[in-house]
């Protein structure tokens, strides 16, 4: 799908990040017990104590930075969306947590070597030119102190397209999400022109998502600063291959990159 006037490929983030549709239709694989599952993960491969300061940008609703701070953990959540804000913070509140939750442009966020450790997960990465994904990662990078690590969780590219499917619906109810995709090789882009049907109203929903192969990431990662600590096919600590849907990075922040 694209734009007429400027033959660019449509993504409303709006409406792909709307909180209601997005919960209705992940909420459901989004248990406890995967919550708590990955932040077991979290807390023994970054080496988490109290004292550390954390970021988890792309927070969404909170699923992880409130399950930390309830531990504990020193958050700072941000997010675009604020809806997943408000939730996040409702929940917070509930239970008695305290969380730092900033809404912000992961592009445009100005920390200064203010975190420990610095969380990216569930495919919060790529949706941007590929300049623009590389800031994303050079902004983690002045966030973090000298020494810190970053936790990236996103797709990948070599995995994703063994078992590439140009369609897929996912039902809930008399409700449909419809996922129409299609791989750019020429971008690294996977563009999906998404129809959400609920109570029998189609929503049109249409994204892309730059997909990187563990090469790519690590060449990126490096170029702003980092070193590849440890990597990993998924949040239970499995191995990465080519075989992996996911790829989990470990980086550290050795040097400062030039501003």
């Amino acid at each position: 799908m694209t734009n007429e006037k400027s033959d660019k490929p449509i993504f409303d983030f709006k409406a792909v990040f709307e909180p209601d549709d997005y919960l209705y239709f992940y909420g459901d694989s989004l248990t406890e017990e995967r919550t708590k599952t990955e932040i077991e993960f979290l807390v023994k491969e970054l080496q988490l104590d109290k004292s550390m300061k954390i970021l988890d940008l792309a927070c969404g609703h909170g699923r992880h930075a409130n399950h930390l701070a309830k531990l504990g953990y020193n958050i700072t959540g941000v997010d675009i969306t604020r809806g997943f804000l408000e939730i996040a913070k409702k929940e917070a509140k509930e239970k008695g947590i305290s969380v730092a939750y900033i809404k912000k442009d992961m592009r445009k966020i100005s920390f200064g070597e203010e975190f420990n450790r610095v969380l990216l997960l569930f495919t919060s990465f790529g949706y941007f030119e590929d300049e623009e994904n590389f800031k994303v990662i050079k902004n983690i990078a002045n966030a973090l102190k000298s020494g810190g690590l970053f936790c990236f969780d996103t797709i990948n590219r070599d995995g994703f397209l063994k078992n590439f499917l140009p369609y897929t619906v996912m039902e809930k109810g008399n409700d449909l999400m419809i996922e129409r995709n299609s791989f750019n090789s020429a971008t690294g882009r996977i563009y999906n022109k998404r129809i959400v049907i609920r109570n029998g109203k189609r929503k049109d929903k249409p994204f892309f998502v730059r997909l990187y192969n563990p090469t790519e990431i690590r060449d990126l990662l490096v170029k702003a600063g980092f070193s590849i600590y440890k990597m990993y096919g998924d949040l239970q600590a499995n191995p990465l291959t080519s075989d992996s849907k996911r790829m989990i990075i470990i980086a550290k922040k050795e040097i400062s990159f030039e501003k």
